[in-house]
């Protein structure tokens, strides 16, 4: 019997599940034909190591945007490029760069080159350092060029004075059990809104179309 992650919280389980066909796992016969790679939030809080508004945010934002390019068409991994505006150094952007790459399968000089000149995934995720903007992340389909700009902004759900207390004391292990417990319930709140109640927060994510966008050859 496989053993499965049991989550503190039961909210996770309710965010919705992103799926994608992978050409490469089919011809390697990782899935048979047709049938989709199936990732869940929990998915990204096992590749981070902690559930956060950083992680939730890059696990949503990347489901807007697949949505947004692909519709009811089931999306296709290693085949979509990612820009993410700024150094992997600055904001959260490092972390979220993980979850993005685990889910579209673009990545950096990492990446996979490809079998027979297809399938590659190398050089698919970049940052711009040169060009810095709070919080923005490109996606663009290969097939059709077709991209999107996500501009995410946590701070449009507010966090409670309390959770802002009890940080310093929970971090400094300074903390009782009463108030970790309390600290975990205002920090998991927060992130399950990000996740499920997002359309109720205006400007927590923000989607535009950029027409005729290049992306960097290099």
């Amino acid at each position: 019997m496989v053993e499965e992650t049991r989550w503190k919280h039961s909210f996770y389980e309710e965010v919705e599940s992103i799926k994608l066909k992978d050409p490469l796992a089919y011809i390697l016969g990782a899935l048979d034909e047709g049938e989709p790679f199936v990732f869940t939030y929990g998915d990204a809080v096992k590749l981070a190591g902690h559930s956060c508004p950083a992680i939730a945010g890059a696990y949503k934002l990347t489901a807007k945007a697949l949505k947004f390019l692909y519709g009811e068409e089931l999306p296709v991994r290693g085949e979509i490029r990612v820009l993410i505006k700024g150094d992997p150094t600055q904001l959260s952007y490092g972390p979220q760069s993980q979850v993005i790459s685990l889910i579209t399968g673009a990545s950096g000089v990492t990446g996979f080159k490809g079998l027979g000149g297809r399938y590659s995934r190398f050089n698919k995720l970049v940052f711009d350092s040169k060009d810095f903007q709070y919080s923005t992340f490109i996606f663009q389909r290969e097939d059709t060029e077709r991209a999107v700009k996500v501009v995410y902004n946590p701070s449009a759900i507010e966090q409670p004075r309390e959770l802002n207390e009890l940080a310093p004391r929970v971090l400094g292990q300074l903390a009782t059990e009463q108030e970790k417990e309390r600290f975990i319930e205002l920090w998991q709140e927060r992130i399950r809104k990000i996740l499920l109640e997002d359309e109720n927060y205006p400007g927590l994510f923000e989607l535009e179309e950029l027409k005729g966008f290049v992306f960097p050859s290099e």
